[in-house]
């Protein structure tokens, strides 16, 4: 459904955007992240025809946006980052007017007016200017705009940006619910939203991406081998030395103590699986075993290891696997103070 095959922009002597590749299928929702400045938005608007890119070809639904790019815009719905709003209208006035310049029928526009407002849960604001919405209503009057004509393709840039906890939910469920029939792509900071939202991410640095996966592959691949987290009572003796020395443990850290019970970080080595003779060993020597799970990286883990690692940026090969906030005072209701 999306297609980007080593697209680079350039202005001048700086590289932003540099020989990018990803795909993305019908229904998926992937996340697009990244450090500030890694070259997201960028990418975002050379995706929905706002930049030319330098080289490279992208395509939205089978049309490339730099050869028919009234076909793919058309197919497109974009949320940037700042809500593309008219101060001056309302809420009501300004979807209808994006509803025209969509060419969405005449006859169609009231109804697909009314069911945006209805999904983004900003009826209640038809009659309000623009100029005077909160933050957070700014925002789901963005999000409206977007989805008003059915796109096959939908282009977010921080959505939840400005929102209060129970719209972030509402939103990531209406996120949730557009997938199957629509395309996303999601950019955001807020980490857990991925986990949360999308099947798949794409983690850009310097301008490159450095991986294209499931969160879960991305852990697996680059954490390498298992790591366990081990509490038990060991009724004040020290059990490091005695873990250290059970078959397949590659090491043992010592995470948290109260009292006599300990918590530890047990690596295995790779393909091992050491539950059985931890679990043994712990019983043998009398403690208590109280918890024992398996401890993997988080999402934040996996973006600062490859975001922060001088090296990551000049990776010839992506990680990859083939095929297979607090609201606004006023927020409430919808005035800015």
């Amino acid at each position: 459904m999306v297609e980007v095959q080593h697209v680079t922009k350039r202005y001048g002597s700086l590289t932003a955007v540099d020989d990018i590749s990803f795909s993305v299928e019908r229904g998926e929702i992937l996340g697009f992240l990244g450090p500030n400045g890694a070259g997201k938005t960028t990418t975002m608007r050379i995706l929905t025809g706002f930049l030319p890119a330098t080289e490279g070809r992208a395509r939205v639904a089978g049309f490339d946006v730099f050869e028919r790019p009234l076909e793919a815009k058309r197919r497109t719905g974009y949320l940037p980052e700042t809500p593309p709003l008219y101060p001056e209208m309302t809420v009501a006035e300004y979807l209808r007017f994006v509803a025209r310049i969509n060419g969405l029928p005449s006859a169609d526009r009231r109804t697909q007016v009314g069911l945006a407002m209805e999904r983004t849960n900003i009826s209640d604001m038809a009659d309000r200017y623009c100029g005077k919405l909160s933050k957070g209503y700014r925002q789901r009057v963005g999000l409206a705009q977007a989805i008003l004509h059915n796109p096959d393709v939908l282009i977010l840039d921080e959505p939840t940006a400005g929102l209060d906890p129970r719209q972030i939910i509402e939103t990531r469920r209406l996120i949730a619910e557009l997938a199957g029939d629509h395309t996303v792509i999601l950019s955001t900071h807020i980490l857990p939203e991925v986990s949360q939202t999308c099947q798949r991410v794409v983690i850009i640095n310097r301008g490159r991406v450095v991986a294209v996966d499931t969160p879960d592959n991305l852990t697996a691949r680059l954490q390498g081998s298992q790591t366990l987290y081990l509490q038990i009572d060991t009724q004040g003796a020290d059990a490091l030395a005695t873990l250290e020395g059970v078959d397949g443990v590659a090491g043992v850290t010592r995470a948290d103590t109260q009292g006599e019970v300990s918590g530890y970080a047990i690596e295995s080595n790779q393909g091992d699986d050491v539950r059985r003779e931890l679990s043994r060993t712990v019983v043998a020597n009398g403690w208590g075993l109280l918890e024992l799970r398996p401890q993997q990286m988080s999402l934040e883990d996996i973006f600062l290891q490859l975001t922060t690692d001088e090296t990551a940026a000049d990776e010839t090969h992506p990680v990859t696997v083939t095929p297979e906030p607090e609201a606004d005072a006023g927020e409430e209701d919808g005035i800015d103070e």
